[in-house]
């Protein structure tokens, strides 16, 4: 992995579908030191808390045929939803002057669902893109990882 560039007071938003870690290096570029700011996590509730079991049903316009519509599924609009908030409150930390710049480390599924949900304030900010998962791993693990050390 390439070393990723991770000036001192940028925020480094390592998640997933379930978990977010904010960091903020207040170290060196060269050195970093990275601080945790906050820990997000989404409580992983049983499927029938998220949603109903059975699929829904439709009926053909013509004749007396019946089909069944596909299972909604419900973790993974669960990992979206915290998904798109993380984006919303990383916007609105951006715009509150909190942070400047970030970096977002994130499995590229995650990536996919991040990315449609920056406003062009939080767009801006973010300076890279890491697609891995490094969430699960300690912080200096991830400061490891970062720094190509």
């Amino acid at each position: 992995m390439s070393t990723v560039f991770i000036d001192k007071g940028d925020w480094v938003v390592v998640c997933d579908g379930g978990q977010a870690l904010v960091l903020e290096n207040v170290g060196e570029a060269k050195f970093l030191n990275l601080k945790t700011i906050e820990v997000l996590e989404q409580k992983d509730l049983p499927t029938h808390e998220l949603g109903t079991d059975a699929p829904g049903r439709a009926f053909n316009s013509v004749g007396n045929l019946r089909s069944s519509v596909g299972q909604t599924d419900w973790h993974d609009e669960a990992e979206r939803q915290f998904l798109t908030q993380l984006a919303h409150r990383l916007d609105a930390a951006v715009a509150a002057g909190k942070t400047k710049s970030m970096i977002i480390v994130a499995p590229p599924r995650a990536l996919g669902v991040l990315r449609p949900a920056y406003s062009h304030t939080l767009k801006d900010a973010v300076r890279a893109e890491v697609d891995k998962d490094f969430v699960k791993m300690p912080v200096h693990e991830i400061e490891k990882h970062l720094s190509g050390a």
